[in-house]
């Protein structure tokens, strides 16, 4: 068999994986004090050549994982007195490893003084492959649905392999989910960099609706993929803080603008944010989701460009009617 790198193995399921010893000096970081000290992955790879160049992939995001925690430990004062340093807690033997894993150890320990940490530039590169997935995903979810969508289709539209894709977000419903996320992000960044606060109220107002009106039409993804989780009843999206805290800006950002208006007298004061959003979120959602059954029964093409225009014209006035005193 030909001789594995370094920290790589191969496990007693016959796919290619890493071991990893965390350095002595993390012990009593908090990201690794309660755990095991010996680190093991897998690529979920069984071809060796595949899974060897996964795994250098992985220990070299392990080295950035580590000089990372590294940077947060704090600054030992060196004229502080040693005995006033308390000792490292010695590391626990290892339980469950065979003689060849515990040999592997053996040999981390004594080469743990020649690693070095990983480069910048390979951690930018994992970020390209890991922003190269996303942005595939998106476009076999919006395009097929959770259920119809597959993790090979998506690696042919990407530069990276399977097994990589596994290794970045564990499983297809975790892709999904952050996938989701980064399609509820992409309106949430389009709205916070509007600086609303810097216009009046009226033409903020205006703004708003006007950008979110483009943003759906610009991204019918993102509508094909909220009315796929709405058919999977919300599960994947459900419980994740990220998502809720991120959109809780948008309703937020409505409710300042309310505010400011109100003060100015422009607006009314009476106005329920969420159902302002609601309005706004609704007609630029639907005109993308109902294209094709609203051309099918009305022989009506609500993308058709000499009529956009007047769509848009027409929501923003709706709006600002409302909000009016």
């Amino acid at each position: 068999m030909t001789k594995l790198p370094k920290n790589v193995r191969i496990g007693r399921n016959g796919r290619v994986g890493i071991l990893k010893k965390v350095p002595r000096d993390l012990w009593e970081h908090p990201q690794y004090k309660d755990r095991s000290k010996v680190i093991e992955r897998s690529t979920g790879a069984i071809n060796v050549t595949e899974g060897v160049k996964i795994a250098r992939a992985m220990l070299e995001d392990l080295e950035q994982e580590f000089a990372s925690a590294r940077s947060e430990l704090p600054v030992i004062d060196h004229e502080t007195p040693l005995g006033s340093i308390a000792p490292q807690e010695e590391r626990p033997e290892p339980q469950a490893l065979d003689n060849r894993e515990s040999a592997d150890v053996r040999e981390m320990e004594e080469n743990a003084s020649k690693e070095e940490p990983r480069p910048a530039p390979r951690r930018r590169e994992a970020e390209i492959t890991r922003r190269d997935i996303l942005d595939a995903a998106m476009e076999e979810f919006a395009a097929k649905g959770l259920s119809g969508a597959r993790v090979d289709a998506i690696a042919a539209r990407t530069r990276t392999t399977k097994p990589m894709i596994y290794y970045h977000f564990g499983s297809k419903e975790k892709l999904y989910a952050a996938v989701m996320e980064e399609a509820y992000g992409g309106v949430r960044s389009k709205e916070q960099g509007l600086h609303l606060d810097a216009l009046p109220p009226e033409e903020a107002m205006r703004r708003l609706v006007e950008v979110t009106f483009d943003h759906h039409a610009e991204h019918p993804e993102y509508v094909r993929l909220v009315s796929v989780e709405n058919i999977e009843m919300g599960r994947h999206i459900t419980g994740r803080q990220s998502l809720v805290e991120r959109n809780a800006i948008a309703i937020q950002t409505v409710s300042d603008l309310l505010e400011r208006g109100a003060k100015a007298g422009v607006f009314r004061k009476d106005i329920n944010p969420w159902h302002l959003h609601f309005l706004i979120s609704s007609f630029s959602f639907m005109r993308v989701s109902n294209r094709y059954s609203w051309r099918a029964v009305f022989d009506m093409d609500l993308w058709d460009e000499a009529d956009v225009p007047a769509q848009r014209d027409m929501i923003v006035e709706t709006i600002l009617r409302y909000v009016k005193p």
